[in-house]
């Protein structure tokens, strides 16, 4: 089973850039689902950005400031966070599932909880004022 690895999370300044990449272990399926989701203290995961194949979609709080992109070559998915604000910190993960598993994209995308697919371990993200 692949596995997934997060890096690029730190500590910055509100107004601050960072760009996070997830390597896959092995090929993932150019077909395949992949997303990147966030989880604060004391709330919820969320979904933040989704790679749909020929589409993709981000969470109303990030849209105009984060970008995901993949790099099927490089077995590697990004996401290209501007503009950081300090209710964007948490644990960033990447994850990933067939989607042949899975009703559509958007169905594993707006349920993070379900930990549908294979996930990563998280990379930290600190946004201070």
């Amino acid at each position: 089973q692949v596995q997934l690895v997060e890096s690029g999370g730190g500590a910055v300044q509100a107004g601050g850039s960072l760009r996070l990449s997830c390597a896959a272990s092995a090929s993932i399926d150019t077909t395949a689902c992949m997303g990147w989701f966030r989880q604060a203290p004391g709330s919820e995961r969320e979904g933040v950005a989704l790679d749909d194949r020929s589409d993709t979609i981000y969470a109303d709080s990030v849209k105009g400031r984060f970008t995901i992109s993949r790099d099927n070559a490089k077995n590697t998915l990004y996401l290209q966070m501007n503009s950081l604000k300090p209710e964007d910190a948490g644990m960033y993960y990447c994850a990933t599932v067939s989607r042949s598993a899975v009703p559509t994209c958007w169905w594993w995308f707006s349920r993070p909880g379900r930990q549908v697919g294979t996930w990563g371990q998280g990379t930290q993200v600190t946004v201070s004022t």
